[in-house]
């Protein structure tokens, strides 16, 4: 596994369970203040029954309630792998939720990271379970190309956000073959693991107000494949009325990426995979359904193509009608053309240099490089997820237009190039399609800004400098959660890295208020004096979130229009 993919992967997965309780100065006015020690764990009681959690301390010294590995719906296991989840709405005796609860499969690269296909689990955070007004919530759907991730607190903390009165959710839902398998009947319709995050979304509207989250002013955020989910929510029948604002973070399911009605080519790999028939989808569920967790979340690695491209293996689809509720029915695109989805207050954001390190991946390679070189026609449809119509006319117009034309050879100008494409292919085409389309057909307002910051800290570092060269994929989540996994936290300084965490969480909070990212009166000084416009069709303004905080028009347009007419749409 190559060492900037390892890193992601940690970040993903790795658990310091009680990591998160880092931070612990509170500064008020100017003096470092330590509240007193709890002398008994919090507990709360909800209307599905008692649950127990545990204590973790924001940055600022707030102690805040963390009830972590909360079961909301059965465990999806036997009869029940490749079914819909079934909502928990009752809890037989006081759920225990003090410490982590497991991951959902996957591969496993550290030992102290615990999985189990019994994952549908959930955290919420409050730092006062009994206040009389309630606070917005903060529902977060991980990242992690919808096969690896979680909503644990080492990689979704609460030590950041938690210093503004809100509750905080982080949720896991199955992944990969166990989320998405798709034969495209009855026997997998598919679309589970988004099923899982409505579910969650119910128990949250359910449950919310006995921790001080007020279920009428909820905001559903996601990166990456989180981010992928929360656009496909305000377009789900069976989302409606669960949520009131969103975010999506550097991802969006409307790209060049051809849209699926099934994913029966990956559900015969994964048969193949584990030595089970292909012969009906009856044959390959019914065995599938024999074979132990691990080995299924282990295989993953063989669904990769070209190195660890292409990145996006599992996606949505537009679901078979037999008989079963289903998440998505119809074309995305089409359905926000025609306005057609429960719109809310949406921002969408995406990163400077988002997938541009997967190029480094290539080049320090010589076999990789000279491979994607001499098979740029086969390898670039798999890598940029191009669709098979024309795919070789297109990827050599990409190549010209992103590289002149010339070989791939290990220098400066290859990587730019290589890497401008692998952040447009993946995520910034698709993010700009969004935001473009969403300002014209949504009826409320939609923020747009690009992550331009670069810390002390990202998600990928030159490996001779180990410094950050590039606001990354990811990097944005640096300055809104704790993620102990991959980072120290960042304690109250007057450094740029804690100035950004304010800012970053001040936003959130505005907008998870008020619908609006902008400061309001006096409150967000840190802000001010902020202007953020909403994205108009005609103004396209976005906000650079970079040492300052600027207002800027046309994001990239000059990249995307090669996109645009490659596969054009109407807007």
């Amino acid at each position: 596994m190559s060492s900037v993919r390892l890193v992601l992967f940690v970040t993903f997965v790795t658990a310091c369970a009680n990591a998160a309780a880092r931070g612990h100065h509170h500064h008020e006015h100017g003096r470092p203040v330590q509240e007193p020690a709890p002398t008994s764990d919090p507990v709360t009681v909800t209307p599905s029954g008692t649950i127990r959690g545990s204590w973790m301390t924001t940055r600022r010294g707030r102690r805040v309630q963390a009830y972590r590995g909360v079961p909301y719906a059965e465990p999806p296991t036997g009869e029940l792998r490749f079914q819909p989840p079934k909502l928990i709405t009752s809890y037989s005796s006081e759920v225990n939720a003090s410490a982590e609860g497991p991951g959902c499969p996957q591969p496993v690269v550290d030992s102290t990271f615990f999985v189990d296909e019994d994952c549908l689990r959930l955290n919420v955070y409050t730092t006062d379970n009994k206040r009389k007004k309630p606070v917005p919530v903060l529902v977060y759907i991980h990242s992690g190309g919808f096969y690896a991730g979680s909503g644990r607190s080492d990689v979704a903390g609460p030590s950041y956000l938690l210093d503004r009165d809100m509750v905080l959710v982080a949720i896991n839902y199955r992944l990969a073959s166990l989320g998405f398998l798709s034969t495209g009947d009855k026997f997998a319709p598919g679309n589970n693991g988004y099923k899982d995050q409505v579910a969650a979304l119910k128990w949250v509207k359910r449950n919310i107000r006995a921790f001080g989250g007020d279920p009428d002013l909820v905001t559903v955020a996601g990166c990456s494949a989180g981010a992928f989910s929360v656009m496909l929510h305000m377009l789900s029948p069976m989302s409606k009325g669960l949520f009131h604002r969103a975010i999506s973070i550097s991802g969006s399911p409307i790209s060049q990426v051809p849209e699926r009605r099934h994913q029966r080519e990956l559900a015969e790999r994964q048969a193949r995979l584990v030595g089970c028939p292909t012969t009906s989808s009856k044959a390959i569920i019914g065995c599938l359904k024999t074979k132990d967790f691990r080995e299924l979340g282990n295989t993953l690695d063989s669904f990769f193509d070209f190195g660890y491209d292409p990145t996006l293996v599992w996606a949505p689809i537009i679901e078979p009608d037999v008989g079963q509720e289903r998440f998505i029915a119809r074309s995305p695109l089409q359905a926000l053309q025609q306005g057609n989805m429960h719109a809310v207050p949406y921002i969408i954001s995406q990163t400077t240099g988002e997938f541009f390190w997967k190029a480094f991946n290539v080049l320090a390679n010589e076999t990789s490089t000279t491979t994607m070189d001499k098979e740029w026609d086969r390898i670039a449809p798999i890598s940029f997820l191009l669709p098979k119509q024309q795919a070789k006319e297109k990827a050599q117009r990409l190549r010209q237009e992103f590289l002149a034309g010339r070989k791939l050879t290990n220098d400066s100008f290859t990587a730019d190039g290589l890497g401008k494409l692998y952040g447009d292919a993946l995520i910034g085409f698709g993010a700009h399609r969004l935001a473009n389309l969403m300002s014209k057909h949504s009826p409320h307002k939609v923020f747009y800004y690009e992550f331009n910051y670069v810390g002390n800290r990202s998600h990928y570092q030159d490996p001779v400098t180990g410094r950050p060269v590039k606001a990354a994929h990811h990097d944005d989540l640096i300055y809104l959660f704790s993620l102990p996994a991959g980072f120290p936290i960042i304690e109250v300084s007057d450094s740029k890295d804690s100035e950004i965490v304010d800012k970053m969480t001040a936003l959130y909070y505005n907008f998870a208020k008020n619908g609006d990212p902008n400061p309001v009166g006096s409150e967000s000084p840190e802000l001010s004096p902020l202007r953020w416009p909403p994205m108009t069709p005609s103004a396209r303004e976005f906000l650079r979130v970079s040492d300052q905080l600027s207002v800027h028009s046309h994001m990239f347009e000059d990249r995307f229009r090669v996109w645009d007419q490659l596969y054009p749409i109407q807007y």
